[in-house]
């Protein structure tokens, strides 16, 4: 599997999104649309970022029951995407369901989109996840535990911090993806992000895909931003 940056085009509405894009000439990174964008903009944001030559992540972290998430994911299938993906904590059996309702909505001669797991998010602290979610493990056996269930639900990978990559890899196998928010540059802010790192460090660890959002969108050149992330990385 090829390395990969991934834009995190956290925008408000298709204007502000085409805007950014418009900037990126020859180059077609490949993008995340999560939540914001999507539920603003609806499906057509997909189609139209597939239309242009994109590659997508679709990132809206479904989590419910098995069989909703199974008609859900069947729904999806049709948009184009290249990844989706759903939160690990809804059990094996969501997430087995999630890859039958994937694999049902794929049309034929189609290769399916990427399914992969998030595991801990980013912006979660051993602290708070003890203290709020009342889970006593730590997170490293936390993201490893939900990364393994991944596995066995027949997904192809996990989105974990980059800290974890590395456990990911060792407990799932090399081929086993991860998917990696919490980039920065080192000279940037953190944000509301706790488990962080720089691109060059993931390309040590070893991750698949860096997800970088902030630190190219809203840097005073996107374009330069997104190439140093490149450098460092692929």
């Amino acid at each position: 599997m090829k390395r990969d940056v991934i834009v995190a085009c956290d925008f408000k509405d298709r204007q502000d999104t085409m805007e950014f894009l418009k900037k990126f000439n020859d180059v077609k990174p490949y993008l995340k649309i999560g939540m914001e964008l999507f539920y603003g903009c609806g499906p057509d944001i997909v189609r139209e970022a597939k239309a242009m030559g994109h590659k997508v992540f679709l990132d809206l972290k479904l989590h419910d029951i098995p069989n909703t998430v199974k008609k859900a994911m069947k729904n999806l299938a049709v948009l184009g995407a290249d990844m989706v993906n759903l939160h690990a904590a809804g059990t094996i059996e969501m997430m087995t369901a999630a890859l039958e309702g994937l694999e049902a909505g794929t049309a034929a001669g189609k290769e399916r989109p990427l399914l992969i797991a998030v595991t801990q998010l980013t912006s979660t602290s051993q602290e708070r996840m003890q203290n709020q979610l009342l889970i006593n493990a730590t997170i490293e056996e936390c993201v490893a535990q939900y990364a393994k269930n991944a596995k066995i639900a027949g997904l192809d990978g996990v989105v974990c911090s980059p800290l974890e990559a590395g456990l990911v890899k060792t407990a799932c196998g090399k081929e086993f993806l991860t998917v990696t928010p919490g980039i920065r540059f080192a000279d940037d802010s953190k944000d509301d992000q706790v488990r962080i790192t720089t691109p060059a460090k993931a390309k040590d660890i070893g991750t698949d895909y860096i997800v970088v959002g902030r630190s190219i969108t809203a840097a005073e050149d996107p374009v330069a931003a997104y190439n140093r992330a490149v450098g460092d990385f692929v």
